[in-house]
C-alpha cells in the first residue's frame, strides 16, 4: 500500500491542524495505522496509533488529550487532529500502516511494527 501524508503547515502555538494519510488500497480497513514524528536533531518518536477496526487508539503521553487519531475506511484515509499545538510539536510527521498482526496490539508504538510509510509532512509551531 502507498501512503500520502498531507495537512502540515505553519501554525501559532495554541492552534490546530489536521493531518491526513491517504492510502492507495481499497482494503485499508485491514490495516492498522500509526503516526510518528521526527523533530530536528531528535530520534523518530511514536505519536499515535489506531487499530484496523478503529476500536483501539493509543497516544504518546506528550500528545494525550490534545491529539485525536481517527480513520475513515470509506475514504481509505486516516487522520490526526492536533489541537493546542506547542512549539515542541514541531517536526516532520509520518503516517505508517501495517496489515492485521497478532503482535501489533503489543508493539504499536514501535516503528518496526509498520511495513508501509508515507513521505512525511512538516508541522511547524511558532511561539
Amino acid at each position: 500500500v502507498q501512503l500520502q501524508a498531507s495537512g502540515g503547515g505553519l501554525v501559532q502555538a495554541g492552534g490546530s491542524l489536521r493531518l491526513s494519510c491517504a492510502a492507495s488500497e481499497r482494503t485499508f480497513s485491514i490495516y492498522a495505522m500509526g503516526w510518528f514524528r521526527r523533530a530536528p536533531g531528535k530520534e523518530r518518536e511514536f505519536v499515535s496509533a489506531i487499530s484496523w477496526s478503529g476500536d483501539n487508539t493509543y497516544y504518546a503521553d506528550s500528545v494525550k488529550g490534545r491529539f485525536t487519531i481517527s480513520r475513515d475506511d470509506a475514504k481509505n484515509t486516516g487522520y490526526l487532529r492536533m489541537n493546542s499545538l506547542k512549539p515542541e510539536d514541531t517536526a516532520v510527521y509520518y503516517c505508517a500502516a501495517t496489515q492485521v498482526s497478532l503482535t501489533w496490539r503489543t508493539y504499536y508504538a514501535a516503528a518496526s511494527s509498520y511495513a508501509y510509510w508515507g513521505q512525511g509532512t512538516q508541522v511547524t509551531v511558532s511561539s
